[in-house]
């Protein structure tokens, strides 16, 4: 069995909301920096008890008690090669599992490490990408010491360049309140938008090149990466001519009195060797058999949809965010997750009025749900790489999420989580399940 997905945090810090600008004819206030190195390690252990089960299939969520552990660590190594020029290296190591072989849930529940099929910690590569920026002229601001960013003035007005292996997610749909299941939510469905396939491996890489192009107000990005050869796999398909995923997000900055918001607008359009789940069932339907969409797989098959994302702070210290997302739900779910609409609302706040500045609450509540012919795919028996109870009275998968993350002492977090969910893997027959889980974050650096 293939090693599971490890959906990662974006560590490609994005730029600030409308950030004070330097004159461009001033020294600027930080020395560009020439490396750093930073570390992190989390381990998250999840519990989940029996539940009503009429009936299950080899995709299932498992109707019985289930206690896993994931574990990561990860170095992020960063050298400037010249002025604007930046090398990024991060080996990680990753091990543990997930529920019923993380099957049974389409938002699944622990993004730290959804799919690994076996406990033991394995290595591996998980950045290694070169990015250059190109001055457009004007203002400087000043980045910060940071993973995968080193501290220096950086044009504001800029076209950056960014190639080699790395998630999507780094440079796409952020968010400053769900975007990392280390410190944050940590639902699939919450972190990233659900309804965006992005193309990855079965770890969440990919290779590729990432265009942006930013000034102080608003931000256009392109990327296109390479996609998976089967779903969910560990080998890209190479033909990248006929065989890639492309994406494209407009980014806008605003000030609301005084408080910063952003307004992320993405599509996409993936090109992959995927099946097609009308296809299928009417393949089934002339040969008597169950419908398998891996059966109906040709190259070049086209996915595509779209996403809106939004965060604006309330206070100082408190802000709220929201997501949706919509995919055409024909096409094989084949590199993220089973999710062919989504739609998250959530709040988030800082401890600084419980003298606590550096802890963090958040909840929220994410309802997903697929296309009719998806439905119908599924109800006839058929089955997604994730989910598939071998029938199905459909209904949207619903999940409440809520997290206290504490600080107990510096670079050391300990936060509880507690998510409710109800129609596991679109089955109005199953569920609801409740899942308690402990995370451990530890995290620090040189610079």
């Amino acid at each position: 069995m293939l090693v599971g997905r490890i959906a990662t945090a974006q560590q490609q810090p994005q730029p600030a909301q409308s950030p004070p600008l330097e004159d461009s004819k001033q020294p600027a206030q930080v020395v560009p920096q020439r490396w750093n190195l930073y570390y992190q390690a989390t381990s998250i252990g999840q519990y989940h008890g029996t539940f009503r089960s009429p009936y299950s299939g080899p995709f299932s969520l498992q109707n019985y008690t289930e206690r896993d552990v994931s574990l990561t660590t990860t170095l992020f190594l960063s050298l400037r090669a010249e002025k604007n020029t930046v090398v990024v290296f991060d080996p990680e190591i990753a091990g543990g599992r997930g529920f019923s072989g993380v099957d049974g849930l389409a938002n699944s529940s622990n993004g730290e490490l959804p799919r690994v099929a076996t406990a033991t910690p394995k290595p591996y590569v998980a950045r290694l990408y070169v990015t250059h920026d190109f001055s457009l002229g004007g203002p400087t601001e000043d980045s910060e010491s940071d993973a995968n960013q080193l501290a220096g003035p950086r044009p504001v007005n800029r076209y950056t360049v960014t190639a080699g292996r790395f998630t999507l997610t780094d440079f796409f749909d952020n968010n400053r309140f769900s975007h990392d299941p280390r410190t944050q939510f940590i639902g699939w469905g919450v972190m990233f938008n659900g309804a965006w396939d992005y193309p990855a491996d079965v770890r969440g890489y990919t290779w590729g090149m990432v265009h942006e192009l930013n000034f102080r107000h608003w931000s256009l990005r392109y990327g296109s990466a390479a996609m998976p050869r089967v779903a969910n796999g560990l080998r890209f398909d190479r033909r990248l001519l006929r065989n890639r995923g492309d994406v494209v997000e407009g980014e806008y900055r605003y000030t609301a009195k005084e408080h910063p918001g952003t307004v992320r607008v993405l599509q996409y359009w993936n090109h992959a060797d995927a099946g097609d789940y009308g296809a299928a069932i009417a393949l089934a339907k002339a040969t008597g058999a169950r419908p398998d969409v891996t059966a109906t797989r040709q190259n070049g098959t086209a996915k595509y949809g779209f996403g809106l994302n939004a965060e604006q702070d309330i206070t100082a210290d408190l802000g709220v965010f929201g997501r949706f997302g919509w995919n055409d739900g024909k096409t094989e779910s084949f590199a993220f997750t089973a999710i062919d609409r989504l739609a998250t609302a959530g709040v988030s706040a800082k401890g600084t009025r419980w003298h606590r500045p550096l802890d963090n609450v958040g909840t929220e509540f994410t309802s997903s749900g697929i296309s009719a012919v998806h439905a119908q795919y599924l109800a006839a028996g058929g089955y997604d790489f994730l989910i598939g109870d071998g029938r199905l009275r459909y209904g949207r998968e619903m999940i409440w999420e809520t997290y206290y993350s504490a600080r107990l002492f510096p670079g050391f977090f300990a936060s509880f989580d507690l998510q409710h969910v109800s129609n596991p893997a679109y089955n109005q027959d199953r569920g609801p399940v409740w899942i308690p889980s402990l995370r451990l974050h530890l995290e620090g650096g040189r610079h």
